[in-house]
């Protein structure tokens, strides 16, 4: 086998940002590692710039909880929190790389992680903090119409609507976020009927129905707080599938929850068993304040998340009624399987169109970064969330480079069941991308924009757009603007924009507002994880 391309180190990769409106850090479960580290109370730290103070905690934890923030700079703790993917940073603790480096975890749960051989004896102390079960919200008047408007269902009565197309939903990519990851067991297994943890012989008898229930999905996402911004900005669809805290941060939705189950998450602050003693009382210290009757209340009434200690009462807004907790699988096997019939069998097909940006400022190392970031979804990063981030079968690509002009666009056709060969045109593909010319963005988007007419309207369509440059020739925005506005409302893909070395930063957050898409900066970073990370966004 061919080796992949040199790898072009250009830093770590920062946080997508929802265009116009910067927001909070939120990390997939599933996804690259993308760390930013920030100190609570101290100044801000880059993440191989960890460094360690004896008395300051380190933790490596998900997006999920960066809303607690605030309350940790009044924990009398120091605290330096680097985010990451969770399953990324499960694959980092069990391969021992966070022995040393940080002195304990903290992702919304830690079932994948028990997974993964040898995680285990890097384990110390797990401390529960908090509780949010994943659910189907839906606006009210759906809700009504469904008959769901006491909030009472089972998975099997959602699946039976989604099937027969009487409602549409969102939801967080399942290799990419908790939730998403959550809600995906949850309904394998209600509808598996099987009554205990999921193997991987369960999994292909209820992908059919999978394939079913997902034929409703209409809008995915990478994380599950830009899900539910792109759900309260733009709607389009009925309903979406999130954690409880957020849809009860939510304006006009019943929430549904299920009688036959739900998984939740947890949200336990582990300690490694590496940590030296002093870590351990920093560790304990911080714990036992979380879980005060005080701290808990003040979680619950600002992130509406469910309190851990039995001393805090639930409040009124998560309902009478106890929750049943379905099994979660117990080998990785399992859960792989799982997310991979969702990407291959399950879900409504991608097409994503790539507007390559080839023009003479590229060349060098830029174009070798771009090739490499192509390759790595081609299957050439091995690792967990390499692999569930490359291209998927029954997925249509099509490249669009363009440099002082839009360049030959291709289409690629990943069939089911074997797409290696085709993964191989991409890579080949990719290895042959030059760099020459000037910079006509909005031409090539246009020329993406002209394609997605002519998408499978059964394929959920989006463009990325990588540019290392300002606009030079061609096609102006508000050329672009015009001719996006003249597109019919269910036929306008969102833009996921990339950033890289001289980005009219500017202009390219007005294309991500405009469509709906997002920001992804990789201009001191890598393309390669930009690119990774948007994957769960298509």
């Amino acid at each position: 086998m061919t080796a992949p391309p040199r790898r072009i180190t250009l830093g770590a990769a920062r946080r997508p940002v929802t265009a116009g409106r910067p927001r909070p850090v939120r990390r997939p479960l599933l996804g690259p590692v993308l760390a930013l580290a920030l100190v609570l109370g101290l100044a801000g730290c880059g993440p191989d710039d960890i460094g360690d103070d004896p008395d300051t905690l380190r933790i490596l934890a998900g997006s999920e909880v960066k809303d607690l923030e605030p309350m940790l700079a009044r924990s009398g703790v120091k605290v330096k929190i680097s985010y990451t993917g969770t399953l990324d940073g499960a694959e980092q603790v069990a391969g021992g790389g966070a022995d040393g480096k940080y002195d304990a975890v903290w992702f919304s749960s830690n079932r994948y992680l028990s997974l993964i051989d040898g995680a285990s004896a890097r384990l110390s102390t797990q401390t529960k903090i908090m509780a949010s079960p994943v659910l189907l919200g839906l606006n009210a008047a759906k809700a009504r119409e469904l008959g769901w408007q006491d909030g009472k269902a089972t998975w099997e009565q959602i699946a039976t609507a989604a099937r027969e197309g009487r409602f549409t939903f969102g939801m967080a990519n399942p290799a990419s976020s908790n939730s998403g990851f959550s809600a995906l067991v949850g309904v394998a297994a209600a509808l598996s009927d099987a009554g205990e943890a999921l193997d991987a012989a369960q999994v292909s008898a209820v992908t059919p129905e999978l394939k079913e229930f997902f034929s409703a999905q209409r809008l995915t996402a990478g994380s599950s707080g830009w899900l539910a911004d792109a759900y309260t900005r733009q709607g389009g669809v009925d309903g979406i599938v999130n954690y409880e805290s957020v849809l009860l941060g939510m304006k006009g939705l019943t929430l549904v929850y299920p009688g036959d189950g739900v998984v939740t998450a947890d949200y336990p602050l582990t300690l490694l068993a590496s940590a030296p003693p002093e870590k351990r009382e920093l560790y304990g210290k911080l714990t036992a304040w979380l879980r005060t009757p005080d701290t808990q209340r003040e979680i619950m009434t600002t992130t509406h998340r469910r309190p851990a200690v039995p001393e805090v009462r639930p409040g009124p807004e998560f309902g009478p009624a106890p929750l049943l907790e379905l099994p979660f699988p117990n080998r990785r096997a399992a859960a792989d399987r799982l997310i991979t019939a969702y990407l291959d069998e399950a879900r409504v097909p991608a097409h994503a169109l790539f507007v390559l940006d080839t023009s003479g400022s590229m060349q060098g190392e830029r174009i070798e970064a771009l090739r490499e970031a192509l390759v790595m979804l081609t299957g050439a990063d091995r690792s967990a969330s390499g692999t569930f981030s490359r291209f998927r079968s029954r997925e249509t690509v099509t490249m669009i480079p363009f440099s002082g002009g839009v360049g030959t666009s291709r289409t690629f056709k990943l069939p089911e069941g074997d797409p290696g060969p085709v993964l191989e045109e991409i890579k080949g593909y990719a290895e042959g991308l030059g760099a020459d010319g000037g910079t006509a963005i909005y031409d090539g988007l246009r020329a993406a924009y002209s394609e997605s007419l002519r998408a499978d309207p059964k394929h959920y369509t989006s463009v990325v757009l990588m540019t290392d440059g300002e606009n030079t020739d061609g096609a102006s925005f508000e050329d672009f603007r015009r001719l996006y506005e003249m597109l019919p409302a269910g036929i306008r893909p969102r833009t996921f924009v990339v950033l890289f070395g001289e980005s009219d930063v500017e202009e390219m957050n007005k294309v991500a507002e405009l469509t709906g898409g997002a920001v992804f900066d990789a201009r001191d970073s890598s393309l390669a994880a930009a690119f990774k990370e948007i994957r769960g966004y298509q």
